[in-house]
């Protein structure tokens, strides 16, 4: 697979991620030996950055499921494989009764950042994001708190997601950041305009793509209304989904898709996109098919 680096960090990263979030939260979600089959099913296919949050869980009488699953895979990988993966979770969303609430204040970032290192059973968190800014709380606080847990080893680098270009501008006032995540697929381009990506390629902040396959439910329907995405596809002996993570790959150096996957096919099926290698016609074709 094709790797690059995140961000500042100079860490060498698979262009292709995981987004382990359907592990947990759907409502079909596999049990736990599958669940993390398909997490070693990545890491065999060459993915070695893994996203997942506290929150990604049904409700809060479970809060830390998918990272205490990827805790439990990562435990049985030799251990020359799991010092190559960088695990990148996420704290300041709570899920009371099931409904998905902010809380960005620094003695719960705090909290969750300890509850995540025992789920995760690390040490230090590789990579660790404020999940989405608080209203009720200003950002330099919640960053602020951030930074002081990485002064004190518990987290090596940070990130911010779901944010405006303003919200990055002022989070690097607090703490350096290396990594935006937010949503960017064919059906939500919004990142191309609204200076969050432009941003964050010229800062060298790395761009972490969530449901980059236009979400869990839509992805299979990427092709269906397009004859041109399904040509370019079949041209390249690919899907519809690899073509649209080639895509997104194809916008600059410093994006890393995460698709979700809850299945060993999907992920191994997302990571070919790495290989795909569009010229700037398909791209161009491509960018008017998906066309905001």
């Amino acid at each position: 697979m094709e790797f690059r680096k995140l961000g500042k960090t100079g860490w060498e990263i698979g262009a292709v991620g995981l987004g382990a979030m359907p592990l947990s939260l759907k409502d079909e979600r596999p049990d736990e030996k599958d669940a993390i089959a398909v997490i070693h099913a990545a890491v065999d296919a060459g993915v070695n950055l893994i996203d997942t949050a506290d929150a990604y869980c049904r409700d809060d009488s479970e809060t830390g499921h998918n990272e205490r699953l990827i805790g439990k895979a990562l435990a049985e990988l030799s251990g020359e494989t799991r010092e190559k993966i960088v695990v990148a979770t996420k704290g300041g969303h709570i899920r009371p009764e099931g409904r998905w609430e902010t809380d960005g204040r620094p003695e719960h970032l705090r909290e969750a950042c300890e509850a995540s290192l025992k789920n995760l059973g690390l040490e230090t968190i590789p990579l660790y994001q404020f999940h989405r800014p608080d209203p009720e709380v200003p950002q330099a606080d919640s960053l602020g708190e951030l930074k002081k847990l990485k002064d004190e080893g518990k987290i090596l680098q940070v990130g911010i997601s779901n944010v405006s270009m303003d919200e990055i501008e002022n989070a690097e006032k607090v703490v350096d950041i290396v990594s935006v995540q937010n949503q960017f697929s064919p059906a939500h381009r919004n990142p191309e305009t609204d200076g969050t990506f432009a941003i964050s390629l010229a800062r060298n902040i790395a761009f972490l793509a969530w449901s980059p396959l236009n979400g869990m439910d839509n992805a299979r329907k990427l092709g269906e209304n397009s004859p041109e995405v399904r040509e370019i596809a079949a041209n390249h002996g690919v899907s519809p989904q690899t073509l649209a993570l080639a895509w997104l790959l194809s916008k600059g150096p410093n994006i890393i898709p995460i698709p979700g996957a809850s299945r060993k096919e999907s992920i191994c099926d997302s990571v070919k996109a790495a290989d795909v290698k569009l010229s700037l016609e398909e791209i161009v074709r491509l960018d008017t098919c998906w066309k905001q």
